[in-house]
């Protein structure tokens, strides 16, 4: 069971890449392919500093050994609960560590990669894995207000199970919320 993260105010837990899925991805993405590590600010890897790590819901700092991979969270929540999405299984780029992961820090406040103007998709599942919805969102000056107030307009619809969240630019998955 997800739990909120401890000292958080926010009405909804953000959840990060589990820990298992984690270890899973290390060895072979959702695509297949090995893991290909690399330091990041070094190695010649992609310019990832400030790049959000779906692991721990962080930006990477430089000298942390991450990799880029193909990630499909719906397939994965479909296998844990038994749901269909068929079409709407997505498989998209992420950041993950390259190595042990410890999670989000249960010091942290807010919700993860919450930048003032960024702009995300939010994206509404029902219990069969199917879009049931979605909406432009821009992250406001208060940002947990921001996704506090679009998180219970999901959830208001008793058909949604979870929602993802998404930078509007690339598509690429940022985090999920589920039904609480």
């Amino acid at each position: 069971m997800i739990k909120r993260i401890p000292g958080s105010a926010l009405r909804y837990t953000p959840c990060p890449i589990p820990p298992l899925t984690l270890k899973e991805l290390q060895d072979a993405d959702d695509a297949g392919r090995p893991l290909e590590p690399f330091t990041a600010g070094e190695d010649g890897g992609p310019d990832c500093l400030g790049s959000p790590l779906r692991c721990c819901l962080r930006d990477i700092e430089a000298g942390e050994r991450v990799a880029l991979v193909s990630y499909a969270p719906l397939r994965r929540w479909a296998a844990a609960t038994g749901a269909e999405p068929g079409a709407y299984c997505e498989l998209g780029p992420v950041f993950i560590h390259a190595e042990a992961c410890g999670g989000p820090d249960a010091a942290a406040e807010g919700y993860p990669f919450a930048r003032p103007g960024a702009l995300r998709t939010i994206r509404r599942y029902n219990a069969e894995g199917q879009i049931i919805g979605g909406r432009f969102f821009e992250v406001p000056e208060d940002a947990d207000a921001g996704f506090d107030a679009v998180f219970a307009e999901a959830f208001a619809d008793p058909d949604v199970a979870l929602v993802h969240v998404r930078a509007l630019e690339y598509g690429c998955f940022q985090f999920e919320v589920r039904r609480p």
